[in-house]
């Protein structure tokens, strides 16, 4: 296998990785940022300008934009790695979970997985009646939440809602996760993190938005519960789950049946490369479990306002928009990364990182 093809909404931190372990790499995504390197050739959804608006991501990406901007690149690939749902591609190459559904329906993994695993309590709603009653009914606290997406968007304190949802008790705790790397028959939980979830940012306030990891997380229990559940899924490749962690119990509430956000955390907190311990995963072969090197952060930064970006040039600061671009509020703006043997100190590197991006803004 010599020619990838990575397809999803953010390509370059797999693109680069693959480049890296010796691939030829093409890559249809919706952000091309300004540092994307290490690619034989790619395609993009959203094209910047200068002193033009980027848009929003929820109203301007799709699945068929995606495979359209993949289209030339399908035949000359050797195999796929698709970032995000991305029906429609030749199973034969896909490197990963051709058939997720069972997964990527939130309600039909709860479930599924209910009478085996710990899980919160899940309703799927389509009369708001409904909701109202079971929240009336008890002194648990609830969140909606759509039935199926990712990032935290859609997921909220109850509230008023319309159109299908899911109506899910809310457990108090720290957001965990694990990365598992899976042959179908063998698992193996590489690493874990603690996740840093936002509720202000400005147009999704009060949402629970996915705004990066701190790796290496807790280990133990949750290693192995994350390595039965992926494989009572099926699933292959790199995946993961996130859980709760109240006290020490945990509650499984997703499962992300593709490589996760933690990637780059996992390749600076680990020192492999990701990109071929998944594909290896894919072809039945799972490398042999490292051992935590360091503590990595990654923070996604977004928009605090409508705001057009200077030219940066911070080390460990990725997914750098074009110059002079206009970013709307809300939208993420760059990633930030930082690594360390103390968690105390790479935790500051990243925050002196974002404090510096925050200086550059220029606000319209």
């Amino acid at each position: 296998m010599e020619k990838l093809l990575i397809i999803g909404v953010n390509t370059r931190p797999v693109a680069e990785s693959a480049f890296r372990a010796g691939y030829s790499v093409y890559s249809a995504s919706y952000y091309c940022t300004l540092d994307f390197r290490g690619y034989t050739e790619r395609r993009c959804i959203l094209q910047e300008r200068r002193g033009e608006s980027c848009g929003r991501f929820q109203e301007n990406f799709s699945t068929e934009k995606l495979l359209e901007a993949a289209s030339d690149f399908i035949g000359m690939a050797d195999g796929i790695i698709p970032l995000t749902g991305a029906p429609g591609l030749p199973e034969d190459k896909v490197l990963g979970n051709q058939h997720a559904e069972h997964v990527e329906d939130k309600y039909r993994l709860y479930r599924r997985i209910k009478n085996s695993y710990p899980t919160p309590e899940t309703h799927l709603i389509t009369d708001p009646q409904e909701a109202l009653e079971i929240v009336a009914g008890g002194e648990k606290r609830y969140l909606i939440k759509p039935v199926s997406g990712a990032g935290g968007f859609g997921v909220m304190d109850f509230q008023d809602a319309s159109g299908e949802f899911l109506l899910q008790e809310y457990i108090e705790g720290v957001p965990v996760s694990a990365s598992v790397l899976s042959t179908g028959s063998e698992a193996m939980t590489v690493l874990t993190s603690r996740q840093i979830i936002k509720r202000n940012i400005p147009g999704f306030e009060g949402q629970f938005i996915y705004a990066g990891n701190i790796t290496p997380g807790p280990r133990g229990v949750m290693e192995e519960m994350a390595e039965d559940l992926i494989l009572d899924l099926s699933l292959r490749g790199s995946n993961g789950v996130d859980f709760i962690m109240q006290g020490s119990e945990l509650y499984v509430v997703e499962v992300n049946p593709r490589i996760q956000g933690t990637f780059e955390c996992a390749e600076a907190s680990l020192g492999i490369n990701m990109t071929e311990a998944h594909v290896m995963a894919c072809l039945g072969e799972l490398i042999e479990k490292p051992e935590p090197l360091r503590y990595a952060v990654k923070r996604i930064i977004y928009a605090p306002s409508r705001c057009m970006v200077g030219e940066i040039k911070i080390p460990g600061v990725h997914d750098l928009p074009f110059p002079g671009a206009i970013i709307e509020e809300g939208e993420p703006l760059v990633t930030v990364l930082a690594a360390h043997e103390t968690p105390e100190r790479a935790l500051s590197a990243a925050s002196m990182k974002c404090s510096m991006i925050r200086k550059r803004l220029n606000p319209l």
